[in-house]
């Protein structure tokens, strides 16, 4: 029996940096990493800007159905639910109380016992007689 030997081509490079030997410097690794950089720059700034037009798009549709459907932007929405809480309205909470007006309080009273003697005046006499006792 022979001894079987295994070869390993592609792993000689990294072979000496495992086993603590130097790295090989590139003299252009600078250059590359600053080269990377900008592409990177410039592909985030390619894609903000068409997001930005894509945004537009979608704005200009939006204002269509608004104007279509009379619906107002949720800015203006809340600006004008804002100047809404600020002008004093007839039904607040806040108003200074004014008098009672006439026709109510304990004229109501009265008026269900009017009811209520109109309807025993048609009822036979002894039901008439039950209820008023």
């Amino acid at each position: 029996d022979q001894p079987r030997v295994f070869l390993c081509t592609g792993a000689t490079k990294d072979m000496g940096k495992m086993l603590g030997g130097e790295e090989e410097k590139d003299p252009d690794a600078q250059k590359k990493e600053e080269e990377r950089q900008e592409a990177l720059r410039q592909q985030e700034e390619e894609r903000k800007a068409k997001h930005a037009r894509m945004e537009a798009e979608r704005e200009k549709v939006r204002q269509q159905i608004r104007d279509k459907y009379g619906l107002k932007k949720k800015e203006e929405k809340e600006a004008e639910e804002k100047a809404a809480l600020e002008q004093p309205c007839e039904g607040s909470l806040t108003r200074p109380k004014k008098a009672i007006p006439a026709g109510c309080g304990d004229e109501e009273e009265e008026e269900e016992e009017s009811i209520l003697d109109t309807v025993l005046k048609y009822l036979p006499g002894p039901l008439q007689d039950m209820f008023k006792k």
